[in-house]
């Protein structure tokens, strides 16, 4: 076994492809496929399904890559070390929640790049979710997730608070939601929601279970512009950050709905596993920048 075979190994699980990971390390295709086979030889059993489209990692194969991980992120703090001026390079592989704005994470994004010109940033878009199982099996290096009040972090990660937000339910009159409805009242509307996986909707569909209710998704929409269209037509309530209403070009086309027994918030992290290792001052350097753009005017898209 030896690191370059490590890697090779890495970049396939990360990347899903062969021909990915080949342009990701510069190296031919069979010059992967051969160090992946290295790999498997060495440990004695198959890392990769290849009947799977995109190549995914076996049952070993995940266990492999997560030590695989740690070992080459090892290697990298020791080189920061021992660098002239203690130079911080290599990867920087940040989750960042759809919900930010492009606005929100110029600050943070600006400061990365001016104070780790080394670094090489690859940036990764996905639910909040998502991003915090992939830091806490090392598929990404940090994240920033939005989670509702009350869901915390998993333990075995370290999580920087950001703030506490709310959040605002909206609908169009049209859609004749009681002015100050309660919980049973709102569930027999439609819902205007981003996919499944979204933690905005996990958390309002457990909420509704909890009380027994039913929560109809009425219509699913990725586009944040949209979501708040439909809602501005009558077709189901939606839910949005104040700042995002205030910017929307929709917002006089819909009533904040005022629900005393349900006030939903959300909580702003930046997570990371445990050690940052050469990555302690990048990560602390993006989420001190993010903190700042977060008590800006408009840090968040429509939710």
């Amino acid at each position: 076994m030896n690191i370059h075979d490590l890697e090779a190994f890495v970049a396939v699980v990360e990347t899903g492809s062969i021909v990915a990971a080949s342009a990701r390390i510069n190296l031919t295709q069979p010059g992967i496929t051969r160090r992946v086979q290295n790999l498997e030889d060495s440990l004695g059993i198959a890392l990769l399904d290849r009947q799977s489209k995109p190549l995914k990692p076996t049952a070993a194969g995940r266990e492999a890559y997560e030590h695989g991980r740690r070992v080459l992120r090892s290697l990298d703090d020791l080189k920061a070390g021992v660098s002239p001026g203690g130079t911080i390079g290599g990867e920087f592989r940040l989750g960042i929640m759809p919900y930010l704005s492009e606005a929100a994470l110029s600050l943070p994004l600006d400061r990365l790049r001016s104070q780790f010109p080394q670094l090489t940033l690859r940036i990764v878009s996905g639910w909040s979710p998502q991003l915090v199982d992939q830091v806490a099996h090392s598929q990404l290096d940090a994240a920033a997730v939005c989670l509702p009040e009350g869901i915390r972090p998993p333990e075995d990660v370290v999580a920087d608070n950001l703030g506490t937000h709310g959040v605002l339910l909206v609908a169009s009159p049209p859609l004749d939601v009681p002015k100050t409805p309660k919980l049973n009242e709102l569930s027999t509307f439609p819902w205007i929601m981003n996919q499944t996986g979204c933690g905005f909707r996990a958390f309002i569909h457990h909420r509704f279970e909890i009380e027994r209710l039913p929560f109809n998704v009425g219509v699913e929409a990725m586009s944040a512009d949209l979501r708040m269209s439909l809602v501005a037509r009558g077709l189901g309530i939606g839910i949005v950050t104040p700042a995002a209403l205030a910017g929307s070009r929709w917002r006089d086309a819909v009533e904040i709905i005022d629900t005393p027994d349900f006030r939903p918030k959300v909580i702003s992290w930046v997570l990371h596993r445990p050690p940052a290792g050469r990555l302690a001052r990048p990560i602390a350097a993006f989420s001190e920048g993010l903190a700042e753009t977060l008590k800006a005017e408009m840090p968040f898209l429509t939710t």
